[in-house]
Order: C-alpha cells, then structure tokens, then sequence
C-alpha cells in the first residue's frame, strides 16, 4: 500500500506545472496528512523515531460539522484500486463517535510517547497569525524559512480533496466558529460529543526535536 501512495506522489509530480517539481530529483522529505493517522501515530514513532508529527486541532464543532455538511455517502477510489465509503460522516451518531475515538487516541499518545514528541498546532492560531505558526514549523522541521511559504495558495500542484477550492483561497477566517450559525440545529451533535466539544490544545512554539542516544 506504502509503495502504491508512493507511486501516486511520483506521478503528481510529474504531472505538476511547477517547475521545480520537473528537475528529476528524488524528494528527500515525505509529507503524509492521511487525516487517519492519528491511528498511526504509534508507527510512526517506532519506523521513523526523527519523523516530525504534526496534530493539527481545530475547534472541535467546527471540524465536526465542517464533516457533516459534506456528502461523505459517496464512493472513494485509494491509490491501490480499492474503494472506500465513507458514510460514517453523515450520521450524527457515527460521526461524533469517530471524532471521540481520535481524541482518545491522540491523549493515548501524549501519554505514551516521550514528552513533546507530538508537534500541535491550533488551526485558530494559524488562521490568526500565520508567518509565527508557520516559522514555527519549518524551524520544527530542520527546514530553511522563505517567505514565499506564506504564498503557498499560488501553487498549481493538483489537489484532490474537497477543499481543493479552499487551497486557492489562501487562509481565511470565515471557517472559524462557522458551526454557531446552526447551533440551534447541531445541539444533538454538540450534546453527543459532551467533553469532548471543547479542547484546550495550543501551538507547540518550543519544539524540540527528539534526541536518542
């Protein structure tokens, strides 16, 4: 499965109307938001003990309800030929039980893995305050900071997701609290996630990569 999503990177590659993605070289950096995996988090760690993990936590109705009003009841092929449906974003029930089961296993790791290992962001913070997060992370990263990072919007790599629109747009601000414009009408989801409808997580400024004798 590895070997396949790998292929696909190398043929997005090749088909990007980015120069610099035309050069030939072998990337020397893997990037991987599979937003599951939160379920791997334990691999990760173990295959590749210098990999920088990054958790991204955003208001937690608003990433619920950013889900459910999707129509997620529709057919997804994976780089391997298979399909996947993912109609357990569309059932309030289903769907807060999914988001749960992240949150626990995200504090699993916390206490499991070596303090700080995990690198968070508040997507709020982002959102607010972009060149200061994303300093934050290249500097996590071992990476060289350009301030065309802040223009990544301007890309033309293909993007494949639902928020292949958004991608254009840059950051906006428009998505935060969106979730209070029906909060009368996501009560039952807001009721069903309980604790879990609120998180104190922040931006890990003073990362630290990890070190290993």
């Amino acid at each position: 499965m590895m070997l396949t999503r790998w292929d696909a990177v190398k043929q997005s590659r090749n088909l990007s109307a980015d120069a610099d993605d035309k050069k030939g070289a072998e990337p020397i950096r893997l990037v991987d938001k599979l937003n599951t995996n939160n379920r791997n988090v334990g691999y990760i760690h173990a295959l590749f003990p210098h990999a920088l993990i990054i958790h991204v936590v955003r208001n937690p109705m608003d990433s619920v309800f950013s889900s459910y009003k999707h129509d997620f009841n529709v057919v997804f092929t994976q780089p391997d030929g298979s399909t996947e449906n993912l109609d357990n974003m569309c059932e309030p029930e289903s769907l807060t039980t999914v988001y749960k089961a992240y949150r626990d296993s995200m504090t699993l790791w916390e206490e499991m893995l070596p303090r700080g290992r995990i690198f968070h962001i508040r997507y709020e913070e982002m959102v607010n305050d972009l060149e200061r997060v994303a300093k934050a992370v290249i500097k996590a990263a071992g990476l060289e900071w350009y301030d065309s990072i802040l223009d990544f919007h301007k890309k033309k790599q293909a993007v494949n997701t639902f928020s292949s629109t958004q991608v254009r747009k840059g950051l906006y601000r428009s998505g935060i609290d969106a979730w209070k414009k029906f909060e009368t009408q996501l009560e039952p989801i807001q009721t069903l996630l309980g604790p879990y409808a609120t998180s104190d997580v922040t931006t890990s400024m003073d990362y630290t990569p990890p070190v290993y004798e």
